[in-house]
């Protein structure tokens, strides 16, 4: 088979050169993103009653829902989270499991739940993980001076119905997620001493709102030879409609809903302001679908945010522009993989040069370089996998790797060449001599990567395209080796006359050193020992902390500041106005003056802004990505400045959450007497800092007491309605 091969030269090129048209598609093709996408395991069930109490929500709602969830075949674990107007329980499922199956398991226990209180929202699923996270931020803002006195907080529904649908439509794009904003309302201040100058309840006006705001149907009525649908339309559509309402009719007089009420159009209580900059905004934040491609969703995303901007805020006094995204990360991170790979192939030809001493061999040798990258990508489409940071590492892993079975043969093959043979019988003899080492060696190599595409935990999601990219190069260097190596190096012309005396000199001082070494028992016992000695001891002084997985850091940090339960959004408000004056002078300012101990602050690109009741969220990135620790620390300070209030920043991190990711060590208090849960989880929040070296600690919820203010109000008879 090799004879033949080798004799067919044109048919080896023309097979080659369609395997290489082949990968230059498939790299093209295969979606580009910064890691692995992780399976799903998580499923988030969201129930929201505005207005409610973390009590109320606990009893009426998440102890419903958990009766009926804890049965749910595979489920690991369940957490409940209880918050004002909103509860939500998260379900984390066993690696292996299907989500899809899982989603409907959710589904039908939940539509078990007999019976919600009135006004609670319908329960919504999620189910996402950590690698099909937000990768691009947009904000909406009025535009300069604002000249139309747009209130951006009744933004929200149209953000909602005009805006997002558009971008929504991006092939890729799951969801746009709105924050800052509040819906609209509809608000009727109804005033208290009207209703009791006619004798009207305040329950009567609420049924004869809810009784007169819908659409019913009657049926149809014939005439002649026509059949009409009735419908009686009766749901508000102005507000001018809902003011002429009738709320009882007294002595022959109707009274309207205006004469005991003022009705005007609002949103609803704002739970979170969101800054960019410094400045208000809407924040809209993109995520991606499993397996989509980072790179054309920006480029398809961008020209319909341009299109928006020209023909429908620009008219409305509003402006979006795209405030950060993960894209410049992801491009930067693989072209640092490209230069790496480039570098490994440069040296690999560098070595096969000073041991072939020519440049015709070297040149055959390193075609092989291209072939086994281009198998590499074939590998990963082949199976469903990306092209991301992870990946190329494996790509360029294989550089070195995959010449070793091309030298091999190809110093056979000239082995053959200096003993007489001719050029064809060389190339066939020098392959049959090593074919079977070089199987051997392929075989063997792709064997040791092969575990790691059975490992369901993360590292086996993340690091299994490590495993397909060499396995794939490697398989198509053995390939190369034998088929098409043999064929190059029989059509190559008389070999080159090369000066080998430099690589005689090196020979001969490693078979010196051999024979230094072996000379008597006792020395070689000796240099063995203290050789193993000083690998082991080696290893032991230079072994790197352990952890889980690397995290990847990004440089760019999260921080909380955590309020005392009793800080409402006003006095939130108030720290978030002192922090954006603090902050904002640092944006854009002199990248060096840090440095130079002219500022306090390290200069920032960037920073965005949340401020919710009883907390302030923050993501900032330095000019100086080497100033990120002493900017966490900094805004820690700054956090902590603020009487009562905690703080807590982390680094982003490519690989897992940005709350600490693998390197945090997580504490789960459970029981049934909650006041000795929050004890407990004070008492190892004071005892963390005698073990730890300065740690950061974050605790759900994030204030460690239950002193939050809580007025009862007790009902009376007298408070119901009387019956007729």
């Amino acid at each position: 088979m090799i004879e033949a091969t080798v004799k067919r030269g044109i048919l080896v090129a023309v097979v080659v050169g369609i395997s290489c048209i082949m990968g230059i598609v498939a790299a093209l093709s295969i979606p580009v993103q910064m890691i692995p996408d992780l399976e799903v395991r998580t499923i988030t069930v969201q129930t929201g009653w505005p207005g409610a109490t973390p009590q109320d929500i606990e009893k009426e709602i998440l102890i419903e829902q958990e009766r009926y969830l804890r049965n749910i075949t595979g489920l690991k674990r369940m957490i409940s989270f209880a918050e004002m107007g909103e509860g939500r329980v998260e379900l984390e499922f066993p690696f292996g499991v299907d989500v899809n199956e899982a989603l409907i398991r959710v589904s039908n226990a939940l539509s078990q739940v007999p019976d919600y209180p009135e006004n609670v929202d319908q329960p919504q699923l999620f189910s996402d993980s950590f690698s099909s996270n937000a990768f691009m931020y947009f904000q909406l803002f009025p535009a300069e001076g604002n000249p139309m006195a747009l209130d951006i907080d009744m933004l929200y529904d149209f953000v909602d119905e005009v805006v997002r649908p558009q971008m929504e439509s991006v092939e890729g794009v799951s969801q746009i997620e709105i924050s800052g904003g509040s819906r609209r309302q509809v608000q009727i201040m109804v005033d208290p001493a009207k209703l009791a100058q006619r004798g009207i309840s305040l329950i009567e006006v609420r049924n004869a709102i809810v009784q007169r705001n819908q659409d019913s149907s009657a049926g149809d009525i014939e005439a002649d030879k026509s059949r009409y649908l009735l419908r009686v339309v009766g749901r508000f559509e102005q507000l001018n409609e809902l003011e002429n309402l009738i709320i009882r009719r007294i002595n022959n007089t109707n009274v309207y809903l205006k004469d005991v009420a003022k009705v005007k159009l609002d949103h609803f209580e704002r739970r979170q302001l969101s800054y960019a900059n410094g400045d208000r905004n809407l924040g809209l934040a993109v995520r991606r679908e499993t397996g989509s491609n980072v790179i054309a969703i920006k480029q398809q995303i961008l020209p319909i945010v341009d299109e928006l901007n020209e023909q429908v805020l620009r008219p409305n006094g509003l402006k979006m522009e795209l405030f950060t995204d993960d894209v410049l990360y992801v491009s930067s991170s693989l072209r640092n993989v490209m230069v790496n790979l480039a570098l490994g192939a440069g040296l690999a030809t560098l070595v096969m040069f000073y041991f072939l001493r020519s440049v015709r061999s070297t040149l055959i040798g390193v075609m092989g370089i291209p072939l086994c990258t281009i198998a590499a990508f074939i590998a990963l489409l082949a199976f469903g996998r990306t092209i991301n940071v992870i990946s190329m590492a494996g790509v360029a892993f294989a550089i070195g790797m995959t010449v070793d079975n091309t030298i091999v043969v190809l110093e056979s093959i000239v082995q053959f060449r200096r003993q007489g043979l001719s050029r064809f019988k060389a190339s066939v003899e020098g392959v049959k001599d090593v074919w079977p080492a070089v199987l051997a060696s392929t075989v063997t190599t792709i064997l040791v990567f092969a575990p790691i595409l059975f490992i369901e935990q993360e590292a086996g999601q993340l690091y299994s395209d490590v495993a397909i990219a060499i396995a794939g190069a490697i398989f198509a260097s053995m390939l190369a080796a034998i088929f098409v190596i043999p064929v190059a190096m029989a059509r190559q012309p008389k070999p080159e006359d090369s000066d080998t005396s430099g690589q005689k000199w090196f020979t001969a001082k490693c078979l010196g050193l051999v024979s230094a070494v072996i000379s008597s028992r006792l020395r070689a016992l000796v240099i063995v020992v203290a050789g193993v000695v000083l690998i082991l001891g080696s290893a032991w002084w230079l072994m790197p902390a352990a952890e889980y997985l690397p995290e990847g850091e990004e440089p760019k940090a999260f921080s909380t500041m955590t309020a005392p339960p009793d800080y409402n959004l006003s006095s939130m408000q108030e720290i978030g106005d002192e922090l954006r004056a603090f902050f904002t002078p640092y944006v854009n300012a002199d990248p060096e003056a840090y440095g130079r101990g002219e500022a306090e602050f390290p200069a920032l690109q960037f920073y965005n802004m949340r401020v919710s009741i009883g907390s302030v969220w923050m993501v900032t990135m330095p000019v100086n990505p080497d100033e990120v620790g002493d900017m966490m620390a900094l805004i820690n300070e700054k956090f902590e400045s603020y009487p009562g209030m905690r703080a807590f920043s982390t680094k982003g991190s490519i690989i897992s959450s940005n709350d600490g990711g693998t390197r945090a060590v997580a504490v789960d208090f459970s029981g049934s007497d909650i006041n000795a849960l929050y004890q407990a989880a004070n008492a190892l929040y004071t005892k963390a800092d005698d073990y730890f070296n300065n740690p950061q600690i974050n605790s759900d919820p994030g204030s460690l007491t239950l002193n939050n203010p809580l007025l009862k109000f007790a009902r009376t008879g007298s408070d119901l309605p009387n019956s007729a």
